[in-house]
């Protein structure tokens, strides 16, 4: 019944994650966009208003026409929208998500024994100070030279090397998968931390001093146009480690960490591409094509590198099971010795992760697509290969699959 709930929250949680990451990322996108295309402003009137740059648009079946005040509006409207909801959602349905799949279950999804044999509140502590420390360091690093002579030079190079470290601590800390869903939601707290304490703040001190009749301090919407930026960079990066979770190749790569950054490296030139883009197309810049193709390289190199290996014939201990079989099919007589010793750990009779059992040949032909995808393709399971099994066990549940996955 945990088992049931868990995964119940888990779908749910996921759900409320996507929408409210897409609600974030659309808007962020938007305004980065708006801000490479805006253009002076040709109205007399709205010049005299203060208007620094305007958008003309058209999008189902309307026409719209945005304009940015270089430091405040004559006059406050009534309604003003705030753009933080979405950040808060995001980051606490990702919280939860990653509290439910990983640190409730530390255990078996967050440890890997081979790399770290901790006790699951050490690594559940370890995580949650990654996502901390990350922050405090970046932060420190962006107030240290972020208004400085070439500033966003100096942070962007050290951000980058501060992500190098944190990339390979954790993929040797934790299992692969856990190590970069891990920098993925160090990323993301950044990014909601960004919004928390610099960019909505700065931007309540803006409308105070309008309301208030005072000069409004041009540097808040600096900092916080700033971290927005930073913000957008990350962007991709995130994306990348949280889908990264359901493509094994990635992550248990033996040097995992140098496919992760650069992984997040690819994505933020193609981030930067599209950044760019709009103002090639308005004469601001030169053409940023450079920087999709360079992250389009990095991602053709990891392709060929991570290609797999030719399979090596199995062992002739390995054979001689194979061939254990029934009309040319591998017999279960011979797949149920494996499964009971790399599966009914998780999937026997005391426990059943995610509902599912196969100490009976019944749930095992019940359960046999998902056996060959999660064993076999995915190379999911067993998780962080706790169990230990081999590649020529691999194949011996690939053959008994493709032969027809017999049970009797």
């Amino acid at each position: 019944m945990e088992s049931y709930i868990l995964d119940w929250l888990n779908l749910l949680l996921r759900w409320a994650h996507v929408v409210t990451a897409i609600a974030w990322i659309g808007s962020s996108f938007y305004f980065v966009f708006l801000d490479s295309s805006l253009t002076p402003p040709e109205d007399e009137d709205l010049k005299k208003q203060g208007v620094s740059g305007e958008l003309w648009a058209v999008h189902g079946g309307g026409f719209y026409h945005p304009v940015k005040f270089a430091v405040k509006p004559p006059q406050l409207p009534k309604h003003l929208h705030w753009f933080y909801w979405e950040s808060y959602s995001t980051w606490l349905t990702g919280f939860a998500l990653f509290t439910v799949s990983y640190l409730w279950s530390a255990g078996t999804y967050l440890i890997d024994k081979s790399k770290m044999d901790w006790v699951p509140w050490q690594a559940v502590t370890v995580a949650i100070l990654f996502l901390v420390v990350f922050w405090l360091l970046y932060d420190l690093i962006c107030r240290l030279y972020g208004q400085r002579k070439n500033g966003d030079a100096i942070v962007g190079a050290l951000v980058m090397v501060l992500v190098c470290v944190a990339s390979w601590l954790a993929c040797h800390w934790f299992s692969g998968r856990a190590a970069f869903l891990l920098v993925g939601a160090m990323l993301a707290t950044s990014m909601s931390a960004n919004v928390a304490h610099w960019i909505i703040p700065g931007q309540r001190k803006m409308v105070a001093a309008i309301q208030a009749g005072a000069p409004v301090d041009p540097i808040h919407g600096i900092r916080g146009k700033q971290r927005s930026v930073h913000n957008t960079y990350f962007t991709l990066p995130v994306l990348f480690a949280m889908l990264s979770g359901h493509y094994s190749f990635t992550y248990t790569h033996p040097q995992n960490w140098l496919v992760l950054i650069a992984m997040m490296f690819a994505g933020a030139a193609i981030r930067q591409f599209f950044v760019m883009r709009h103002g090639y197309k308005l004469g601001r810049n030169g053409n940023p094509w450079p920087y999709a193709g360079v992250g389009v390289a990095v991602i053709g190199v990891i392709m060929l590198w991570l290609a797999p290996e030719p399979v090596e014939p199995m062992p002739a201990a390995s054979a001689d099971a194979v061939n254990t079989s029934v009309g040319g099919a591998i017999a279960y007589a011979t797949l149920q010795p494996i499964l009971a010793q790399r599966c009914y750990l998780c999937h026997g009779a005391q426990v059943q992760m995610k509902n599912v059992r196969l100490d009976s040949a019944a749930n095992v032909k019940l359960h046999a697509q998902n056996i060959y995808q999660q064993v076999v393709v995915s190379k999911l399971m067993p998780m962080t290969n706790t169990t230990g099994i081999s590649e020529a066990e691999r194949m011996v549940i690939k053959q008994w699959f493709e032969s027809g996955a017999k049970t009797d």
